[in-house]
């Protein structure tokens, strides 16, 4: 059998992105900061540009040197035919050179990069077990006790609290270590700053923050072990006939305890706040709401310099240098013509998310609906790619406050009666429920899930306890036997959907 090879000429399409779309699709998915940055990084790299500031000053000058009918029109009409001005530049130099815009070097983008995640990284927060282990290293404490101490420091939570039994650690850890001594060790870890760290549970916590040369420390005491079911229920009568004590003791003592702190390691929490820029506002106006884009006033105007006017118009400059202004003159429009896109697709986005989410500006999260970025990307004839990049990291300021754009899109489920509901609702309906329950008796998983299904939300316990968990509720076993903390913090976690 004889094989033979063959050729045969085949025609194949193939999509390629142009350098000027790979530019948009960048400059379309920056926030508002990182784009001023790099529009000002631009100003500097490319000499052709200029801000509105330097344009008018450029501008008056010409006008008092030399007022010819050939010069540039003022600034309102150059903002409308900048483009067609533009343009017209690239195509007088066409027959010079017809590559892109130069790009940079790998080595030179790398180092940009790198750079650049070295000014974005924040500057790292103590921790409190470097806290708690910065205190020991300045006391005198003997070698077998400072061992001790540094592994419960290792198994102290976030929140300040021992994760585990005492025996558990001394049990792991090598040669023989006494109870006595763990008792010992303890003793100091829970002597450390801040006050309550190492505590085994929320009353001993707080029992570790009294002061006990305090004339009511005996009276908090008391009200801390035996009596904070009934200070969740303000029953502070009760309390007084309990501990025979005048009312007037009794509520200055219970004044005093909800000063203290249930849970004392968040005051170490690595947590950044970043800082929010709004850039689209939602006002609602005569019966409508209206969609506008926030203009920051960091973000300069770009005009092409009018010191290159000469060059631009043949009088002087040899081949090499209409080349290079050539190259900058479409890496300008590039710049500009992005910009530009990126104001266009981030208001129809906008104003697009804002007609599918009217009822949640009206209602609140209640009424926030199941949506998709496809579902946005199909009403606009846009890829769902691109309603994503339009929605990174930007934020809506609403009638309902400021939103993170993407939190308008969330996934759900049918209802009994066949709409959708968004997980974000049912969040806010599970928060109410527990709010609204009895404290003594708290709701278990399974009833929050019974409950929610005569609202119409059906869901599984497993789903209910998964959501319980992201908005921050303990279990109905942690919310009985914490009455004090699950006041003082869970509630503010509930009042985010309430």
């Amino acid at each position: 059998m004889k094989m033979r090879t063959t050729l045969s000429p085949q025609l194949r399409q193939q999509a390629k992105m142009s350098p000027q779309a790979f530019q948009s699709l960048g400059i379309l998915q920056l926030p508002m900061l990182e784009l001023v940055a790099h529009v000002q990084q631009e100003l500097i790299d490319n000499p052709l540009l200029e801000d509105e500031k330097y344009f008018e000053e450029n501008e008056q000058e010409a006008n008092e040197k030399e007022p010819t009918e050939n010069e540039f029109d003022d600034k309102e009409k150059h903002e409308e035919d900048k483009f067609k001005m533009l343009g017209e530049m690239i195509d007088e130099w066409n027959d010079y050179d017809s590559q892109t815009a130069r790009k940079r070097s790998d080595a030179i983008a790398e180092r940009d990069r790198k750079h650049e995640a070295l000014e974005n990284t924040p500057e790292r927060s103590i921790t409190l077990k470097d806290y708690l282990s910065g205190q020991l290293s300045i006391m005198e404490i003997e070698c077998s006790l400072l061992t001790i101490c540094e592994n419960i420091i290792y198994h102290i939570n976030d929140s300040g609290y021992l994760s585990c039994h005492l025996r558990d650690i001394i049990e792991a850890m090598e040669g023989a270590v006494s109870m006595k001594d763990a008792d010992k060790a303890l003793d100091i870890v829970q002597s450390l700053e801040p006050l309550g760290v190492g505590a085994k549970g929320l009353k001993e916590c707080l029992m570790l923050q009294l002061d006990k040369g305090d004339p009511e420390y005996n009276i908090a005491e008391e009200i801390i072990l035996n009596c904070l079911e009934d200070v969740e229920k303000e029953k502070y009568v009760s309390i007084a006939k309990r501990l025979g004590t005048d009312l007037t003791s009794i509520k200055r003592a219970i004044a005093f305890i909800k000063t203290l702190n249930p849970k004392p390691g968040l005051l170490f929490s690595n947590e950044q706040i970043p800082y929010v820029t709004p850039e689209v506002r939602v006002d609602y106006v005569e019966g409508e709401y209206e969609v506008t884009l926030v203009r920051d006033n960091s973000l300069p105007c770009l005009y092409i310099s009018s010191s290159y006017r000469d060059v631009l118009k043949g009088n002087g400059g040899d081949l090499q240098t209409k080349r290079y202004i050539r190259k900058k003159i479409e890496s300008a429009k590039w710049l500009i013509d992005s910009i530009e896109q990126r104001r266009n697709t981030l208001y129809k986005v906008s104003s697009k998310i804002v007609e599918m989410q009217k009822a949640f500006l009206e209602e609140g999260t209640r009424a926030l609906r199941a949506l998709k970025m496809k579902d946005v990307a199909d009403a606009l004839g846009i890829h769902p790619s691109t309603v994503s990049r339009a929605t990174a990291h930007k934020y809506m300021q609403t009638p309902k406050g400021v939103f993170e754009m993407k939190y308008f899109f969330t996934g759900g489920f049918k209802n009994a009666d066949g709409s959708t509901e968004s997980w974000e609702s049912m969040k806010q309906k599970l928060a109410e429920i527990v709010k609204n329950e009895d404290k003594t008796n708290p709701l278990s998983d399974d009833e929050i899930a019974a409950t929610l299904s005569q609202v119409g939300s059906r869901v599984a316990r497993r789903t209910v306890a998964k959501y319980r968990e992201s908005i921050k509720i303990p279990s109905s076993r942690k919310r009985k036997s914490d009455v004090i903390y699950f006041s003082q913090v869970c509630d503010t976690n509930i009042a985010n959907y309430g």
